[in-house]
């Protein structure tokens, strides 16, 4: 499943069925799950941990040091879960001990031609990155969260589960969950409805984030005066105390 010219050093742990194409390179310090794929010409180097199933193609470059330069060469990590696919030329970085040393992605993301993902940064699962999609260090996306072609998020930034942030979008503040965001900077422009349709979220449950997302930016109310409306919202709807516990935890502010 090597392929011959492909050069996979004696430090590297792989798993069963995993195919290794001509030119790629599989550092030391490096864990691969079984059932992966790496094209050729890709670049992997550790400490990185890789769950299952996982497919990069070609030119890619995993696990490589971040591009901070208070980075001194310490042994920081990245892990990445199941079945996530990278496509042509992404770039992912390992963490700085700024942070917590670590880039964590999780499973089941999809990471079109030219995405990067630098360092410090924690992906969730069931991502879409769109071609040349950028997050700078310390980023946070959440779960089911689509980023556009272009799109770019701002160091510290966290986006939550199931946004959608536009494609050319640049974010400079946190994007709360559910939320559909566009423009240089960004601002919201509405709940992401019809993807919370696609993935099974019943009326009642939209209705409710709905109404939620109204009293943030519909009323003209401070962040202050929303969150109390929020809160008797909140006490019914799960997905509106996720949508009212992001803004109250976020520290760089949300857009608005």
């Amino acid at each position: 499943m090597i392929h011959p010219q492909a050069i996979v050093e004696p430090g590297a742990k792989l798993g069963n069925n995993v195919k290794v194409g001509p030119f790629s390179y599989i550092g030391n310090d490096v864990e691969i799950g079984d059932d992966c794929v790496i094209h050729s010409h890709v670049v992997i180097k550790g400490p990185t941990k890789i769950g299952k199933g996982n497919v990069f193609f070609q030119f890619g470059s995993i696990g490589e040091e971040c591009q901070d330069k208070k980075y001194a060469g310490e042994p920081t990590r990245l892990e990445i879960g199941d079945n996530n696919v990278f496509r042509e030329s992404c770039t992912i970085h390992r963490g700085t001990i700024q942070d917590n040393s670590l880039t964590k992605i999780g499973s089941d993301n999809l990471f079109m031609a030219y995405a990067h993902v630098a360092h410090d940064c924690m992906v969730g699962d069931h991502g879409i990155f769109a071609n040349c999609a950028t997050l700078a260090g310390h980023v946070h996306v959440g779960d089911w969260a689509i980023m556009g072609g272009m799109s770019a998020a701002h160091q510290f930034v966290h986006i939550g589960s199931h946004c959608f942030v536009a494609g050319g979008t640049i974010v400079l503040k946190d994007v709360p969950p559910f939320v559909m965001a566009s423009g240089a900077t960004a601002s919201p422009f509405g709940l992401n409805s019809e993807g919370l349709k696609r993935r099974g979220f019943d009326k009642d449950t939209i209705l409710q984030v709905r109404r939620a997302y109204k009293e943030v930016y519909r009323k003209g109310q401070t962040l202050a005066e929303a969150s109390l409306a929020v809160e008797e919202l909140a006490k019914d709807t799960p997905e509106v105390k996720q949508f009212l516990d992001f803004i109250k935890t976020s520290s760089r502010g949300i857009i608005r």
